[in-house]
């Protein structure tokens, strides 16, 4: 329903705020080694400036998305962002790595940031501009990262490290002020108010707090540990019981009944697939960047120039998305997943059979930014058509925590497949890093399979309805 209130500047509003959650993300991978020098931890310590960003984003964006269908949106979209600012400030000035930690869990609100925007998009979007501003917040993302990479690297490289915060900090801030600015005000008075669901709330933040907690450490731990199998094990009774209490609640935080749909389900099993196969890839390119010309295999970037690996990410899903701008009205939304996955399955092949020249590198990187770029601007039109306005935030995020538990998975699996060949001097052996990126062949072609036996199902199905 659209507003009069509403500035016509109100998508780029929520792109510029969406964005945060690259600039943050970008933050992570490339700053391990140098946070683990500069705070004196181990690498594998270090390591935790992911995992636990990761970890509460996992649990709050779900909050976030339930919170977002409510009529106080652009207030909690401001102090969400007044929470990350305060992350990124606290992480720039820490001196241990005990408080930096604080501050990189803080950010972790920026897992749900999409979500709202997307919300608040198809609340206030003139109904014209819904699926479009839609499709092009959920590859924000992905476009912000290829950008936010090169501007870390650059800011790392040339300068210390809490310099690539600070800038963290300064973006965050603009992005509160064109959000006091350009949303409109609250309360929406057509947002319904019901119950927070609680109990839903805690089950799902322990649940997959442990899963993901489970899923990151267990190379670490060791996968038969005591530690990594009770965290598991409570991670599989939390969801359970989290199940049972959403079905059997008049207020869930997320509704499962609607993810029952057929779109929904497609674009959740998607989200969940290629977040566990596309992670392989990305990681393994990051490294081979980074990695001495004498492991055989890396191309021994320093840090400034690393970050820029991933700006064709960012060139080819921003192209992507327009492109499905272009074609929306004219090709089926789920016609486009199959498309997008099978970019993604050709990147990691170009990856896996030639990944020793830069330009290898790039090209595989542009090929993913395509392919993930059709695919997570498809994905949210799926849900928004098939979910009520009241529900889109929770629907959305769902689809957003889905993604994460991919990308965690994925994650872990690439660091048990490197950890088991390491080479004398710390690096991955050759071996490793093809067995790896194999690994992300096999996952992003079972999920491009199986997305085309489902359109070709469909299709026949519909062909048979016509007739």
């Amino acid at each position: 329903m659209h507003d009069a209130r509403v500035s016509p500047r109100l998508l780029t509003v929520l792109v510029y705020a969406a964005l945060s959650t690259a600039i943050v993300s970008s933050l992570g991978m490339l700053l391990v080694p140098t946070i683990s020098r500069e705070l004196d931890v181990s690498v594998a310590s270090a390591q935790w400036m992911l995992t636990v960003n990761l970890l509460v984003g996992a649990v709050a964006t779900p909050v976030m998305g339930r919170l977002s269908d409510g009529p106080h949106k652009k207030r909690i979209l401001v102090t969400a962002l007044a929470i990350i600012l305060a992350g990124s400030i606290l992480a720039a000035v820490a001196t241990t790595f005990p408080v930096f930690l604080i501050g990189r869990a803080m950010q972790g609100l920026t897992y749900g940031i999409v979500p709202m925007t997307i919300a608040i998009g198809r609340r206030y979007l003139p109904a014209d501009r819904v699926t479009v501003g839609i499709a092009s917040l959920s590859v924000t993302v992905a476009t912000g990262i290829g950008i936010g990479y090169p501007l870390t690297g650059i800011i790392a490289g040339s300068f210390d490290y809490e310099w690539a915060f600070w800038f963290a900090a300064l973006f965050v801030a603009s992005a509160i002020v064109v959000v006091v600015r350009g949303v409109p005000r609250g309360p929406d008075e057509s947002a319904p108010r019901v119950p927070f669901d609680l109990p839903g709330a805690i089950l799902i933040g322990v649940g997959l707090a442990a899963l993901l907690a489970g899923v990151s450490e267990g190379e670490h731990w060791g996968w038969t540990s005591p530690a990594t199998l009770g965290v598991l094990a409570l991670a599989v009774i939390a969801i359970a019981a989290w199940i049972v209490v959403e079905l059997r609640s008049d207020h869930p935080l997320i509704n499962l009944r609607v993810m029952r749909h057929g779109d929904v389900l497609l674009a959740n099993a998607t989200g969940l697939g290629l977040g566990a196969a596309m992670y392989l890839g990305l990681s393994v390119a990051s490294l081979i960047a980074q990695a001495p010309t004498e492991t055989g295999y890396g191309i021994g970037m320093p840090v400034f120039w690393a970050g820029f690996v991933m700006l064709p990410l960012s060139v080819g899903s921003f192209g992507a998305n327009r492109i499905v701008h272009a074609v929306a009205g004219r090709i089926r939304l789920s016609a486009l997943l199959p498309f997008g996955a099978g970019v993604v399955t050709g990147s990691t092949v170009l990856l896996l059979v030639a990944h020793d020249s830069l330009w290898e590198i790039l090209a595989g990187m542009l090929l993913f930014g395509v392919g993930i770029g059709t695919t997570y601007a498809a994905m949210p039109g799926l849900i928004a058509r098939s979910v009520i306005t009241d529900e889109l935030g929770s629907a959305v995020s769902f689809n957003q925590v889905l993604r994460t538990v991919g990308g965690s998975i994925g994650s872990a699996v690439a660091g048990a497949v490197l950890a088991a060949h390491m080479a004398a001097d710390a690096h991955p052996t050759g071996t490793g890093i093809t067995l790896t990126l194999a690994l992300g062949v096999a996952g992003c072609a079972v999920v491009f399979l199986g997305l085309v036996v489902h359109h070709l199902r469909t299709r026949s199905r519909h062909d048979a309805a016509v007739a």
